[in-house]
């Protein structure tokens, strides 16, 4: 079991940048997946397999990015402080949700461990 805990969110006109950070409770270097995740704007929360994926690292350094977010987001991980951090360069209204951290000890299927969420706000 993972606790993550998220900063770093609030409210940024478009174009500006926010990075957001998330906590963890174990070594980050040594969990085979971490994430970040968002909600978009809704008043029902979806299921934790149906948020949209933003960025990925994993153990062995390697990094994804969906199209929505390549050359404007940037994940990058400290071992130091058992940190993981998303810089958000450019932010649009359309990246306006809730952003979750998430860490995964296998190579597939749902992450299993999640943050709380700090939301990010960006207006046009």
């Amino acid at each position: 079991q993972v606790q993550l805990v998220e900063s770093g969110g609030g409210l940024v006109q478009a174009g500006e940048s926010l990075r957001l950070s998330c906590k963890s409770s174990e070594a980050v270097f040594n969990i085979n997946r971490m994430g970040w995740f968002r909600q978009n704007p809704g008043p029902v929360r979806v299921p934790v397999n149906q948020r949209e994926k933003v960025a990925q690292i994993l153990s062995g350094g390697g990094k994804w990015y969906p199209d929505s977010t390549a050359g404007r987001f940037s994940i990058s991980r400290d071992g130091a402080q058992n940190t993981i951090y998303l810089q958000m360069n450019d932010l649009k209204p359309e990246d306006t949700g809730i952003y979750y951290c998430a860490a995964s000890y296998e190579w597939f299927d749902t992450y299993e461990n999640w943050g709380p969420g700090t939301q990010v706000t960006v207006s046009s």
